[in-house]
This record gives C-alpha cells, structure tokens and sequence, in this order.
C-alpha cells in the first residue's frame, strides 16, 4: 500500500510547494464556484416569481453554506493560531534575541581577530534563523489551507451534485 505525500510535509522547495498546492487548490475552488452560481443563476431566472419547493431549498441552501462554512474556516484558522504559533513566535522572538546580540557583540569588536570570530558567530546564528523563518512560512501557509478547506469542500462538493441538474 503507498502512502500519499501531504503537500505541507515537504522541506525541499517548500514555499514553491505549499504556495503552488494552495493555488492550485483556489483555482479549483474557483472553477466550482463559477459553475455553481451558473447553475443557481439559471435556477432563480427560470424560477420567477414562483419558484419551486426544490428551488426554496436551493436558495435557502445558498446562504446556509456560506456561514456554515465561514464558521467552519474562522475555526480552523483560530484553532492553528492558538496551537501551532505560540511556540512559532517564541523560536521567532529567540532568533531575534540571539541576532541582535550577535550584531552587538560584532560591532564591539576591539582587534580584526575578535572581529572575525564574530563575524563566524553572527553567520551561524543567521544560519540557524532560516530554519525559523521557513517555520513561519509554512505555518502561514497551513493557515490560508486551513482556511480555504471548508469553501472548497463545499464548492467542489455542490458543483458534483449539481452537475447534470437542470
């Protein structure tokens, strides 16, 4: 049995991967979208004045799906902030910290030898940065996923449903 890669578990290329997942999945959300409101738009102007009981769950449906799922994405997008990112800006805050007082101790440098040394341990506290900053992306980006999940559940799964209705 193989496994399926999660997209957001890359670490090689993982910016171009978590960004270009969440755009292909935006444009899929789109596409659904489009031929959602095609259907309901040609559905109200068949309709009329006197639409059907199936058209009033139609439309009543409409409006029931948007804050289910505005509530559905407000959650998981609270959910990943108060989870995830706590320890994020606190590895953020330390790097901070540390490149500050790496610069300090540079600029406080009394021979080329003690300047030198300082230099090396300014580049790796630098070095050891990039690691956090890719942290903070990804988490970023977890978070627009997470947000976007339940509006392109729900478009996705009303374009299947309406497929082929008239």
């Amino acid at each position: 049995m193989t496994t399926r890669r999660n997209p957001l578990d890359y670490s090689c290329f993982s910016p171009f991967v978590l960004w270009g997942s969440l755009a292909a999945q935006t444009a899929e959300m789109m596409l659904a979208s489009a031929q959602v409101i095609g259907h309901r738009t040609r559905r109200m102007a068949l309709a009329g004045v006197a639409p059907s009981a199936r058209d009033r769950r139609e439309f009543a449906l409409m409006a029931q799906e948007k804050v289910h799922a505005g509530s559905r994405s407000v959650q998981a997008m609270t959910s990943h902030v108060l989870k995830g990112n706590q320890l994020l800006y606190a590895q953020a805050f330390a790097n901070m910290l540390q490149t500050t007082s790496a610069l300090v101790m540079l600029a406080s440098s009394r021979t080329p030898a003690q300047w030198i040394a300082r230099q090396k341990a300014l580049g790796r506290t630098l070095g050891s940065s990039r690691a956090g900053i890719a942290d903070v992306q990804k988490s970023a980006t977890r978070l627009a996923h997470r947000g976007l999940k339940p509006f392109h559940a729900k478009a996705t799964a009303n374009a299947k449903r309406l497929v082929g209705r008239s």
